[in-house]
């Protein structure tokens, strides 16, 4: 049986420099994005190098939970799965809602991971071992941790609701390791430190997607934190690619991998059972499951 990896938002950046590692290292590698042009040209970059398979394009937008439920059963017609690397995110400087009506940024960067997730497990289990890989952010770090509804209380503000539903998933990847261990299937989180990416040359320097009492230090805060991720796409995609093939982590589960590619703490925040509980019945409920992907064997 081939080795098989599906990597989500892979079309450009972080995204495309983990689907190319892990083609390189021998996988059957699936992007998955929203503009066909960029698919085409991360396909044929990947190709290019003459992996051992060739990779292909999805095209999906999965800022929807409908077109979520679709890719998971187109996937898993296909048979089991190896790797699932959860790369999907994004930050605004203004509110917007999903086709759902549900806030932008809790739904693409917790939502829509955790239900393809959900969905795929039982091809992941068939095609065990197998690991999941949820990208992370160091932005949890600075986020609420109320999850009682979608929308904490207050504005606004984009750099703190993208922590705080990074916080939401990083709570559930931890949470699902626990649940699924045993199984076969391993679960990491891994932090990419950061990159000069679409979302730190533009989203991020923009004041207002901070809180009013950090805007005046915001300014020196960004530089410092634009010192730390102007590498490139590459070196902050070594932690994804490391959680997803590296040996040394068989048989092991329940782990961040933070930027230089080695296990770190979890923000404290992620562990405490409170919100561990407050995040999986948020999800539940926003994102139910019931409709469960029926798994095809394989035709070849």
């Amino acid at each position: 049986m081939r080795a098989t990896a599906i990597v989500t938002a892979g079309t450009a950046g972080i995204g495309l420099e983990t689907a190319a590692g892990l083609a390189a290292a021998g996988f059957a590698v699936t992007v998955i994005g929203r503009d066909p042009a960029r698919g085409a040209h991360a396909v044929h970059r990947i190709n290019a190098t003459s992996p051992a398979h060739s990779s292909r394009f999805l095209a999906a937008d999965l800022a929807s939970l409908d077109t979520v439920r679709t890719v998971a059963g187109h996937i898993a017609a296909e048979g089991p799965l190896t790797v699932l690397v959860n790369n999907i995110g994004a930050m605004f400087t203004r509110r917007q809602n999903t086709t759902d009506g549900i806030e932008a940024s809790f739904a693409i960067n917790h939502l829509s991971p955790y239900l393809l997730t959900e969905l795929l497990i039982p091809v992941l289990t068939a095609g065990a071992p197998s690991r999941i890989v949820n990208v992370s952010s160091g932005a949890v770090s600075l986020a609420r941790r109320t999850f009682d509804t979608v929308e904490p209380r207050g504005g606004y503000y984009g750099f703190h609701w993208y922590g705080r539903a990074k916080l939401a998933n990083l709570a559930y990847t931890l949470d699902l390791a626990r649940r699924l261990d045993g199984t076969g299937v391993s679960v990491f989180a891994a932090d990419p430190g950061g990159a000069a990416t679409d979302m730190t040359n533009g989203t991020m320097r923009d004041p207002r997607i901070v809180s009013p009492g950090l805007r005046l230090l915001w300014p020196l805060v960004r530089r410092r934190f634009e010192r730390s991720t102007s590498g490139p796409a590459a070196a902050a995609a070594r932690s994804s690619i490391l959680a997803a093939t590296d040996v040394s982590l068989a048989g092991r589960t329940g782990l961040l991998i933070g930027p230089q590619g080695h296990p770190v703490t979890p923000s404290r925040g992620a562990t405490d059972p409170r919100t561990v509980q407050a995040v999986r019945r948020l999800s539940e409920g926003l994102a139910p499951t019931v409709a469960s992907v029926d798994v095809d064997e394989p035709s070849d």
